[in-house]
């Protein structure tokens, strides 16, 4: 789905930075703007650790927040009294995030919760009359990425995923796509997107969860299973919390919460490849795994122990693009994307852009406003303004679901085929995997009872 503008966007975006964006009309039908006594749009934000707290934080300039929520009472209670530190403003708290949907006053979520609780959350957000802001990668399944799809459909909400690439650390990334539209290297040969390794785990002891914590509800839709932890801690960001466990940062090792490095970093440099390639509204052809590491057995596409990580920590995928063009997905190399076309190649990432076609800028700069073309009219340098402003026009931010889910949907064949050895065939159309049931039954995870979708 295309992103419509605001005709006067440049100066709705510049009237949001000075803090005042003129009258404008929350989807519950609450007016907010320069004019009105509400200035403000009002948030609120489910899930806080990491993540969830820089959204917040770096979103106090455009929004207030009314309330947060946590299932970990010690992160609840710390991140309340940051957001009063900082706003001057005292947010309600709560557990429980239905608590949130059900108030009148909240306009939009921001969701910084794991991945696995993404789809719960969104889906009945926008049920509750909510626009939502969601954490990248926005699903555990491609299925779930379908019912986002439906229910954004369904509900005229707007949805902005938080693929922060298109924006706070775009300009690099807009300029090498820019650079591919006006065929500085030619016709497209191949792309190589670089996403990092990552580690195994040692055998993760069972032991009673954090005072605090309710380790049920955090689970939630996940099956129910015992937390873990060793003593040692992690250090840096995502610091404060075991180094090996299956919950606070780790989880992203894990496939019953995440899908690993393929969906992490994969949610940034295979959208922005996908992006460049114009594949925004298909998907691959085929997806091969030409060699992987799992740090556990397997058996059937599920891991033998449930001890330790289970996402891969080495892998090299092949992927079909439209036009047969070939998208490797690497734990090797360095972190960014290498395009390779018939006139040249270049390399990019969130400190870099590097290769003769950049350099040749110098001499032969590109057209202007070709930046622009890529992004669809002047470039937001803040997530979250494209998402108010967005709201305020009820159309769709930058990071939309379709075009997101679309290339999440390679990430999660990756790891599909990883998990089962073999190479998949996908149909982009009917967004099935083509003679494999074994493999479609990947395309879809059951919820824990209790922890059901409420439609």
């Amino acid at each position: 789905m295309s992103v419509s503008l605001n005709p006067s966007r440049r100066q709705f975006l510049g009237s949001i930075a000075a803090g005042s964006a003129g009258v404008m009309m929350s989807s519950s039908g609450r007016v907010f703007g320069a004019e009105s006594p509400n200035d403000r749009p009002v948030f609120a934000t489910i899930g806080l650790r990491n993540q969830g707290w820089h959204i917040t934080s770096k979103s106090t300039q455009f929004a207030d927040f009314a309330a947060l929520a946590d299932v970990d009472a010690t992160v609840l209670g710390a991140n309340l009294e940051k957001l009063e530190k900082k706003t001057s403003k005292k947010a309600d708290g709560f557990k429980d995030y239905r608590e949130i949907l059900d108030r009148d006053d909240i306009d939009a979520v921001m969701i910084g919760a794991p991945d696995h609780w993404h789809t719960k959350i969104s889906v009945e957000a926008m049920l509750a009359g909510k626009d939502v802001y969601c954490e990248k990668p926005l699903t555990l399944t491609i299925d779930e990425g379908k019912l986002i799809e439906k229910i954004v459909k369904q509900t005229g909400r707007v949805f902005q995923v938080g693929t922060m690439q298109r924006t706070e650390n775009s300009q690099r990334f807009l300029k090498a796509i820019a650079l591919i539209r006006d065929g500085r290297i030619g016709e497209i040969r191949k792309v190589t997107c670089g996403i990092n390794g990552a580690s195994g785990s040692p055998v993760i002891p069972a032991i009673d969860a954090p005072e605090g914590l309710d380790w049920d509800m955090w689970l939630g839709p996940a099956p129910k299973v015992p937390y873990r932890a060793l003593p040692q801690m992690r250090k840096g960001y995502g610091g404060g919390v075991p180094l090996y466990t299956n919950c606070h940062y780790a989880w992203r090792n894990w496939y019953e919460y995440s899908g690993g490095q393929m969906n992490d970093w994969g949610a940034h440099h295979v959208d922005i490849a996908t992006w460049a390639l114009g594949a925004a509204d298909t998907g691959p052809s085929k997806v091969t795994p030409v060699s992987f590491d799992l740090p556990v057995e397997y058996a059937n596409g599920y891991p033998s122990v449930s001890d330790q990580y289970n996402s891969p920590t080495k892998f090299e995928i092949h992927v079909n693009m439209p036009g047969d063009i070939p998208m490797v997905i690497s734990s090797e190399g360095d972190n960014g994307i290498l395009f390779e076309g018939t006139k040249g190649r270049f390399f990019v990432n969130r400190g870099k852009l590097t290769g003769k076609p950049v350099e040749d800028l110098e001499t032969n700069p590109l057209p202007e406003g070709a930046v622009e073309d890529v992004y669809g009219g002047p470039v937001s340098k803040n997530h979250t303004a494209n998402f108010i402003e967005a709201m305020v026009a009820r159309t769709q931010p930058v990071s939309d679901v379709w075009s997101h889910n679309r290339m999440l949907e390679t990430c999660h064949l990756a790891n599909i085929s990883i998990r089962l050895g073999r190479e998949l065939n996908w149909d982009p159309v009917a967004r099935q995997i083509i003679g494999d049931e074994e493999a479609n039954a990947f395309l879809s995870r059951e919820s824990r009872k209790g922890y059901e979708i409420n439609m």
